[in-house]
């Protein structure tokens, strides 16, 4: 949520920051009604003193033997005064809530309308023949039964078998041990979470309809960790000396929209995925050293795994509403001769931190919002896609394995 103070002072700086995501609101009339609920709290706290007055002066007179009916009359009119001031002071409030709570974060000034390529990492992997797409690949080594799953669960599902299940459930082991390695407390988190999560990691109210409800429950199956982890110290001060905390977890993720495009087929989009993620709780002074140091671990994995990617500075309107920064790391899919996200990584600043009233004591003593970071450690199902098309052998339709993932593999080939 953005600080109203920040909009009161800088209107024209945040109209123009917003214009970059596309977003066009008049900020002179969310200020003008801003004013409203200003001057209607003044007057209700002016009337309030005034009932004060008058009440100590009518227990004055009472105490004297003398009749205070004049100023009772007076008191009555102010009560009903009051409730119609009350209303609509509430009124005002909310509608400016409403607004509030419906913007996005502001982005940071080197964020641009176009999003940008940063660097690349390896070559792309040559091949002397025509590569097989990750589906091919699955189906050939029986790694994944993409038909039982369209029977049992519908589209946008997929059944990791044998091989396939070691291979997926290597991935999500050799992150987590990674990231706890770098820092990061490893926490098991449950897949439903309540709508306060979503609201504080500013995935509600705009993609609230993209999630799964549980029925008369509430509660929402969550489309990533982040959704609970950002939410973990809500209402609560922490002590500087604390900072930073650090975060990873693997969770099981499920999200209502689903591509149809060529490209997104097989596991690369589906209603159901594994991510790790990773989160960090920090001071407002080491934000941009935390999102370095987020985006350095996601790479780590990246570069352990061999793989060719790239890196890619979004652009504004590819920023998530609640991200004031993102970096995209976009792995090669050989196959189809596209680029797909494996991991972004986020600086939320003290957005998230103030939906979900996360502060800490500075050095000073002074109250402060953290800053919340994210970045996924690594979102696995397009990995393992990856891993298929950028190893294989088409001599004998093999598939090399990482070599840090041989340990819970069991073996450096797929034959």
């Amino acid at each position: 949520m953005l600080d109203i103070e920040q909009i009161r002072r800088h209107p024209a700086y945040v109209q123009e920051n917003l214009g970059k995501r596309g977003i066009h609101i008049s900020i002179e009339e969310f200020l003008s009604l801003d004013k409203e609920r200003l001057s209607l709290q003044t007057d209700l706290q002016d009337l309030k003193h005034k009932k004060n007055l008058l009440s100590k002066e009518v227990s004055v007179r009472k105490k004297e033997g003398a009749g205070a009916d004049d100023l009772l009359a007076v008191i009555y009119a102010i009560d009903h005064k009051l409730d119609g001031l009350e209303q609509n002071l509430r009124t005002k409030a909310a509608q400016l809530q409403d607004i509030l709570v419906r913007l996005p974060n502001l982005l940071d000034d080197d964020v641009q309308e176009t999003s940008e390529v940063l660097y690349h990492y390896n070559e792309k992997p040559v091949f002397g023949f025509q590569p097989k797409g990750h589906m091919e690949l699955c189906r050939r080594h029986r790694l994944v039964d993409y038909e039982t799953a369209a029977d049992l669960m519908g589209s946008g599902y997929w059944i990791y078998r044998g091989a396939g299940a070691k291979l997926e459930w290597a991935l999500l082991n050799f992150c987590l041990e990674e990231n706890q390695k770098a820092g990061y407390e490893m926490v098991m988190l449950p897949p439903v979470a309540r709508e306060i999560c979503g609201f504080g990691a500013g995935q509600f109210p705009k993609f609230e309809d993209e999630t799964y409800k549980v029925q008369d429950s509430g509660n929402f199956l969550i489309p990533t960790a982040e959704t609970i982890l950002v939410n973990l110290h809500r209402d609560k001060i922490l002590r500087h000396i604390d900072l930073p905390l650090k975060y990873t977890s693997y969770t099981s993720c499920f999200r209502r929209e689903v591509s149809s495009a060529p490209e997104d087929r097989g596991m690369i989009r589906g209603h159901h995925f594994n991510k790790v993620e990773n989160v960090q709780f920090v001071e407002e002074g080491e934000s941009d050293k935390a999102f370095a140091e987020i985006l350095q671990q996601a790479e780590h994995l990246m570069q352990q795994l061999g793989l060719h990617y790239r890196v890619v500075k979004s652009s504004a309107r590819e920023c998530s509403a609640a991200m004031a920064r993102t970096y995209d790391i976009e792995v090669w899919l050989p196959a189809e001769r596209i680029y797909k996200e494996v991991s972004s990584i986020s600086n939320a600043r003290d957005y998230q931190a103030r939906r979900t009233n996360t502060r800490y004591r500075d050095e000073r003593g002074k109250v402060r919002h953290v800053h919340t970071l994210n970045g996924s450690g690594l979102a696995t199902s397009r990995l393992f896609a990856a891993i298929l098309e950028q190893n294989q052998n088409m001599e004998n339709d093999s598939i090399q394995i990482p070599e840090v993932l041989v340990p819970w593999v069991g073996t450096d080939v797929f034959l």
